[in-house]
């Protein structure tokens, strides 16, 4: 059905249709070799269709490799969609940047699709997760009721509201078919509350078993930071039970909406939803963005892997057992005392995120004083 739509589609305009899927990137082997499986078992869906991918950052290939390869066998209509579960940065202004220069270098088309987004396959492939974990706890007679169990959400973090926001509606989403008696939201990375302070909070409500559900699509060095995090809330609350839920991976209805996102170029519905978008809409302490150039911002850590930043554990004076982030929190202290307006030594600009000093963010990791 799906290659269906393509080959019809090259018949009509005489063009030859490639399939590009723009992946985010890692410094961890594990979450690369992850994104390419499920990069393979897509091109299932379509079989006879040339199909390539790339990374923004750190891994290789780098996003113009794959579609050097889609170029050179033939394609001149490229399908691109950004591997990512919501639109923020990444997806609204370092992705297309480099499609859009690609495109007028090489006088090729390419039609860009829109982020996975909330999906009710997506929201049953997470609540699969969750179910699974669930069963795998009571199989050792461990068994709690659902109302006496509360299901962590935690998402990657951004400095887009928009798709902060977007880990709230999952999160209700899931807990409604899960049947679970609450449900709370936080983060991995830059915004609030990260993973340490927002299991604190729950810790008080009660419950018996709290359940935490990485919203992320593949593993990696976030990941380890979710897990450990919950390791150590949980060695200072004995009595309460916690569970590691997976993340969603290569789930059927995870290649169905990767699919379903391909198909939607063609039929003019890629529309990413922008009504809360800070680019758009005014949103307060985000005035200065609206109307921003879009322009990458990752050329820096282009196709580094293992050899960029903060990619191995042992090498790391500040982490012990996984990455706190505490680096970041570092860097960030230097360039606020030698540079307030944020300027990088390879010249390009990122504006500050209004809710940086929140005391439940990064800031909230000066509590740590010793090595995890």
């Amino acid at each position: 059905m799906y290659e269906s739509i393509l080959t019809s589609s090259q018949a009509r305009y005489g063009s030859k249709i490639g399939i590009m899927v723009c992946g985010h990137g890692s410094r961890s082997t594990a979450a690369v070799e992850q994104f390419s499986f499920v990069v393979g078992q897509l091109s299932s869906y379509f079989p006879n269709i040339p199909l390539e991918y790339g990374y923004l950052e750190f891994s290789n290939p780098v996003i113009r490799d794959g579609l050097d390869k889609l170029r050179r066998r033939g394609c001149n209509h490229i399908l691109a969609i950004p591997g990512m579960l919501f639109a923020a940065m990444h997806a609204k202004n370092d992705i297309p940047s480099v499609l859009n220069n690609y495109s007028k270098l090489h006088d090729i088309k390419i039609e860009y699709g829109r982020d996975l987004s909330i999906d009710n396959n997506l929201i049953e492939a997470a609540s699969d997760r969750v179910n699974e974990c669930i069963s795998k706890a009571n199989e050792t007679g461990s068994i709690v009721s659902n109302s006496d169990t509360c299901l962590v959400v935690i998402g990657r973090g951004s400095s887009d509201p928009d798709a902060n926001s977007n880990i709230s509606l999952v999160a209700r989403l899931i807990m409604e078919k899960t049947n679970l008696g609450c449900v709370e939201v936080g983060y991995s990375g830059v915004t609030f509350p990260l993973v340490k302070p927002c299991l604190e909070h729950v810790v008080k409500l009660g419950f018996k078993r709290i359940i935490i559900f990485p919203y992320f699509l593949f593993t990696g060095i976030l990941i380890d930071r979710i897990y450990g995090f919950t390791d150590m809330v949980a060695r200072d609350n004995g009595a309460i039970q916690f569970l590691k839920a997976g993340y969603l991976n290569n789930h059927p209805k995870l290649l169905e909406t990767f699919a379903t996102r391909i198909i939607e170029i063609l039929d003019k519905k890629n529309i990413m939803n922008c009504d809360l978008c800070k680019y758009k809409e005014t949103v307060l302490g985000f005035e200065n963005e609206v109307g921003s150039a879009q322009e990458s911002h990752h050329h820096h850590v282009e196709g580094q892997g293992a050899s960029a930043p903060g990619s191995n554990i042992s090498d790391c004076i500040l982490c012990n057992k996984f990455c706190t982030g505490m680096c970041r929190l570092e860097q960030q202290d230097v360039h606020n005392h030698h540079d307030h307006s944020h300027n990088h030594e390879h010249n390009h600009h990122h504006p500050i995120y209004p809710k940086a000093d929140h005391p439940l963010g990064p800031n909230s990791l000066r509590e740590l004083k010793v090595k995890n």
